[in-house]
């Protein structure tokens, strides 16, 4: 579904509350902004990972007391929960199913792993394993939300290279993850987004930093 899809059908929706309504014209405009780089999968990958941003960004200055891990698990779980043609299903387990597994199978995508590299922690390899042995419980038993929280968890660590300088831009090393997130982002953040349009009725989250007009 591309951006411009999207942003008409974001138009053609009336009576949108006006924070989800801003979050989804971000979202949906770095979509586009994706869609000018077609052949750069780095600029690609942050592109549809800011896109994702938008759609999640909560505010943390709120009195709702819950981590941003909770957050971050009510949000992926209302998103499931609506998905009723079983989409992001579709996705993972058909589309990408190869792809998903690599990624959840590969050390360098994984958080503790770079934690140990820089002698946070004493070891990273139970950890990996246990991690490894939930995702191929939440496949085996199609977990949807389960999987997508832990894949995201993976991209997020890619995501941190990429965006704190920890990679080289064009660089040869990593590119299969690089590419791979990068796909699965293109098509996985549209879907995120149409759902969220197709069930305002759901509490998407107060805007981290709403629009503020400028005195003149």
């Amino acid at each position: 579904m591309s951006a411009t899809k999207l942003k008409r059908s974001l138009k053609a929706c009336t009576g949108l509350p006006e924070d989800l309504n801003i979050r989804l014209h971000r979202a949906i405009s770095w979509l586009k902004c994706a869609e000018k780089h077609p052949e750069d999968v780095d600029l690609h990958f942050l592109m549809h990972w800011i896109a994702l941003n938008a759609c999640y960004a909560l505010d943390m200055q709120t009195k709702d007391t819950r981590t941003e891990r909770d957050k971050f698990r009510q949000f992926i779980e209302n998103l499931v929960k609506h998905d009723q043609e079983r989409r992001i299903f579709n996705l993972l387990w058909e589309r990408f199913s190869g792809p998903v597994k690599m990624l959840i199978e590969n050390q360098f995508v994984f958080k503790r792993f770079w934690d140990y590299q820089r002698g946070e922690v004493t070891s990273w390899e139970g950890a990996f394993r246990k991690s490894n042995e939930i995702a191929v419980t939440c496949l085996a038993e199609q977990n949807v939300a389960g999987l997508l929280e832990i894949l995201l968890d993976r991209l997020y660590v890619l995501r941190n290279q990429l965006m704190h300088g920890g990679a080289t831009y064009g660089s040869g090393i990593n590119r299969r993850q690089v590419r791979d997130g990068a796909n699965m982002l293109q098509l996985l953040v549209p879907i995120l987004i149409d759902i969220m349009m197709q069930h305002p009725e759901e509490n998407w989250g107060t805007l981290l930093f709403p629009v503020v007009k400028e005195n003149s």
